[in-house]
């Protein structure tokens, strides 16, 4: 007995994509692509917004504000951290720096791929993520600064050229490794600023009343590594020895150790004793972009010079 499969009996239907040229099959694309902005857009204009009103496990379109790239994620997908575009890589993170930058700036969120450049609104950040630093670029007078190479800033000790001389700063997860007193670090960020400019920051940030410094007598201070354990050897401005092991490093080893974990509260009370206005915090979810916080600590501020 066979298996009652004829594969002489078979008849599979050609493909009818199989006979357009590539041209064809690029265009069919693109109509694709333009009709989920198109949906997306009705989807923004509409009831978009209030990730309440999103059942848990439902995808949630969103276009990338940084490449122009339409996507789709749940409310889950869209943490902090993770990777959530699928052509450029943002998360949620570096999507709320543009999103902020435009909403504080220009008055309005806006997609930083199709926006007329304003090349009259000067701004610099601080190690900012290509992503979103490159359109950055494109669309403002805005160059993008390093501790350790050029465009060089020391944020601890700026020079007089910066004075004054922006519309807005961009710090995303910076200022816990500058080391201490960190209080210096706000002061400068506020001289750099305009009358009336705007620093959008983030750092991780708990909902305690104080900030923990890890190292407050930070003054001379090596770190090494032997067999995979790394050590700060410090010695404080009166002389005495300090060892530290117990370090946490951001995105690899040597140049990026956590100083400190701010607390919300001790953020705010640095803002305001370096001189700006006042501060608010911006934790208010954009889906159309795909910006969604979930909890509240170690989400975006915003400090108005």
């Amino acid at each position: 007995m066979g298996s009652g499969y004829n594969r002489a009996a078979v008849s599979v239907p050609p493909d009818p994509a199989a006979r357009r040229s590539p041209f064809a099959l690029a265009r069919l694309a693109a109509r694709r692509e333009a009709l989920r902005f198109l949906a997306w857009q009705r989807w923004r204009d509409g009831s978009a917004g209030d990730p309440a009103r999103i059942r848990p496990g439902a995808q949630v379109p969103f276009v990338c504000n940084l490449c122009g790239t339409p996507n789709r994620g749940t409310l889950a997908q869209l943490s902090r951290e993770t990777l959530t575009c699928t052509h450029c890589g943002s998360n949620v993170r570096f999507r709320a720096m543009a999103y902020l930058v435009t909403k504080e700036v220009l008055g309005r969120p806006a997609l930083l791929a199709s926006l007329a450049p304003r090349k009259d609104i000067a701004g610099i950040g601080m190690s900012d993520a290509e992503a979103y630093a490159k359109p950055l670029a494109a669309g403002f007078d805005y160059v993008n600064s390093f501790y350790h190479t050029q465009p060089h800033l020391d944020i601890t000790d700026i020079a007089d050229a910066h004075v004054g001389r922006y519309d807005f700063i961009v710090s995303s997860d910076v200022f816990e490794h500058v080391t201490p007193p960190v209080a210096r670090a706000f002061v400068n960020a506020r001289r750099m600023l305009k009358p009336g400019g705007k620093m959008i920051f983030t750092v991780p940030f708990n909902l305690e009343d104080d900030t923990r410094e890890h190292y407050p007598e930070l003054h001379d201070f090596t770190i090494t590594e032997v067999d995979g354990t790394w050590t700060l050897t410090n010695r404080t401005r009166d002389g005495r020895a300090q060892t530290f092991t117990d370090l946490v490093f951001h995105g690899g080893p040597g140049s990026t150790l956590e100083m400190r974990l701010f607390s919300r509260k001790a953020l705010e009370r640095e803002f305001l004793a370096a001189g700006f206005s006042h501060v608010r915090v911006a934790d208010e979810p954009y889906l159309p972009f795909g910006i969604h916080w979930p909890e509240p600590w170690s989400v975006p501020m915003v400090a108005y010079a």
